[in-house]
């Protein structure tokens, strides 16, 4: 029998390799086990780079094979603009390292996927032997083997955590990818839908109550800004936090069904929202007839600016508990959206900041943090450093690694690229999120705007069009992006209207639109007048004009258009960019 050497100085026998029998068992446990917490792409995933190591084709495992084979993605998949095969094997490696601490502790075979790569390692466990021989080995006072007693440490360092903070062992983190983080899961409002009251009573509308009611908590769980539930427990928020509750009737009379919802203060009973739903019936409509109110209520209650997050804000500006900091700074960025002065943009990064070092693992603090980098970069894009979009970047791909289905970690992701120019990825992590949650005004008016320019003007603007229309927040932001949707359909009269009303005083690019549009309505002495504002206030934006275009606008066409009404308007547009336009405007 082969021998091995301890640094001790005693000799143990030499570990055997794992068999692909005792592998795959070890797979079929692992992908058994409640613990073993991953989506089943990713058991998927994790199966085929198991057999296809097994099977000696190590060396075809590559992101590619794993998007085209595994997710199903089609022969144009890049991983270098792509990173959804290297965030599933970042959850996966999460996801063994907990089920090792928790359920495998004595697992004979332990199987990871190190950091970087995606072809597996099998070991066994040094100290494989049947229980009842190990437990009596311990008993003795023999010290367990390096790598489980680093394992043990960890468990008995988070219990003795857990115990003191008066805990749950759920509530630990312990990271294995990244820095070794402890920490609470973020506080988030609650919301217990209760079952609809079916206020017709017939076999028809019981059915239709019943599905009304799960399209509703469907479409609710899509927004990760709060936490859905449908067992009316005791209130989960002991610490001053909101929770909330959705109750509804259901009445069906054949022809016309009618949801009537409200939104309740669990702690008082008190109604925060209520709105009443009619819908007609149709010979096989039933189907889509609950997903359109769904969505409706839905996009009511728990998108930014819904009812939720007006009820939280207003609680939290009297007092903010101090384990609801966090999500109180998410709260704040959503009002930043209304008020887009320096100032205000840096006491909300500031304050998200603070968020993502309290609360490491909130994805959606990291998402909003990337888009306040992108709110200074993109505000002051004509002199903007490089090193505020890599911060972007850096936070959203932090977000989409702890969520890749956080909608707004992939807006965030989505804003990024658009401003690199790699706009053809920007789109298709625009389009992932809005097939994640259509429902979510925001992200798709954020989405519709990049499609506009990037030239898809009629869909784009459409999106944008239907933004404004049901989101409840600040539209200004929106309504400024309606007035680049008018200037280039050609009604200049609406871009103005719009660009007034948007009123976004300090926004450069919002003040290069409503210029060219002046100078293409001719109205000269008001064109100066804004010129002479953005010369004072802005100095150095008109000369970075063809450098804020190029990276705005997608097609030469649009290009030579805003140009146009800025030298109507009076700008000294140089010749070469105007000629370098119109050139690759006849090229296309």
């Amino acid at each position: 029998m082969a021998m091995e050497s301890r640094q001790d100085g005693r000799v143990e026998p030499a570990t055997a390799p794992a068999t692909d029998a005792e592998i795959l068992a070890q797979l079929d446990r692992i992908r058994r086990s409640a613990e073993f917490d991953a989506p089943e792409r990713d058991r998927k995933f994790l199966t085929y780079v198991i057999e296809e190591t097994l099977a000696g084709r190590g060396d075809r495992i590559k992101a590619y094979s794993i998007a085209t084979e595994v997710f199903g993605r089609d022969s144009s998949f890049d991983p270098q603009t792509d990173p959804a095969v290297r965030i599933e094997a970042g959850r996966i490696r999460r996801a063994l390292e907990r089920y090792y601490l928790v359920a495998g502790r004595s697992d004979p075979i332990i199987i990871s996927i190190p950091k970087g790569a995606y072809v597996p390692i099998f070991e066994r466990r040094f100290d494989a032997s049947p229980p009842s021989d190990r437990s009596a080995n311990e008993g003795a006072g023999q010290d367990p083997p390096a790598p489980l007693a680093r394992r043990r440490a960890w468990l008995a360092a988070a219990a003795m955590v857990c115990i003191g903070g008066g805990l749950t062992a759920g509530a630990l983190l312990l990271q294995k990818d990244s820095d070794t983080v402890t920490s609470m899961a973020p506080k988030i409002p609650r919301l217990v839908v209760t079952p609809f009251q079916d206020l017709s009573g017939s076999p028809q509308s019981a059915m239709m109550t019943r599905g009304l009611m799960d399209e509703v908590v469907g479409s609710l769980a899509k927004f990760k800004e709060i936490t859905v539930a449908t067992r009316d427990e005791a209130d989960a928020s002991p610490q001053g936090g909101p929770a909330f509750a959705l109750v509804g009737g259901v009445r069906f009379d054949g022809e016309r069904l009618r949801l009537v919802a409200r939104l309740l203060h669990r702690s008082d009973g008190s109604v925060v929202w209520a709105n009443t739903y009619d819908e007609q019936m149709e010979a096989g409509n039933a189907i889509d007839l609950q997903a359109r109110t769904a969505a409706a209520v839905a996009g009511a209650v728990a998108q930014p600016y819904g009812a939720i997050f007006q009820a939280s804000a207003a609680a939290f500006k009297q007092s903010v508990p101090d384990d609801w900091q966090a999500y109180a700074c998410t709260l704040s960025y959503y009002d930043h959206r209304g008020d887009v002065s320096a100032q205000s943009l840096a006491a909300v990064q500031g304050c998200l900041q603070q968020a993502t070092r309290q609360v490491p693992t909130y994805a959606t603090a990291w998402a909003l943090l990337s888009m306040t980098y992108i709110d200074a970069f993109e505000g002051r894009l004509y002199r903007s450093s490089s090193a505020t979009l890599e911060r972007a970047t850096e936070a959203a791909v932090r977000a989409m690694d702890l969520d890749p289905q956080d909608v707004r970690a992939l807006e965030a992701r989505m804003l990024t690229l658009f401003f690199r120019g790699d706009v053809d990825a920007a789109l298709a992590v625009g389009a992932r999120a809005l097939a994640i949650n259509p429902n979510d005004a925001e992200l798709a008016g954020e989405y519709g705007f990049r499609l506009a320019l990037s030239g898809q003007w009629d869909s784009g603007c459409k999106l944008l069009s239907e933004t404004v229309a049901r989101n409840s927040g600040p539209a200004g932001y929106f309504e400024a992006a309606l007035s680049v949707c008018a200037y280039f359909g050609g009604d200049y009269v609406a871009a103005e209207r719009w660009a007034r009303m948007a009123d976004l005083r300090t926004h450069p690019f919002s003040r290069v639109m409503l210029l060219a549009t002046l100078g293409k309505l001719g109205k000269g002495a008001e064109a100066q007048e804004e010129r002479k504002w953005i010369e004072t206030n802005l100095p150095g934006l008109l000369e970075a004009v063809p450098r804020e275009t190029a990276l705005r606008l997608r097609r030469p066409q649009d290009r030579q258009q805003l140009l146009d009404g800025l030298r109507k308007a009076g700008v000294p547009i140089p010749e070469s960019e105007f000629e370098q336009a119109r050139s690759d405007s006849s090229i296309h």
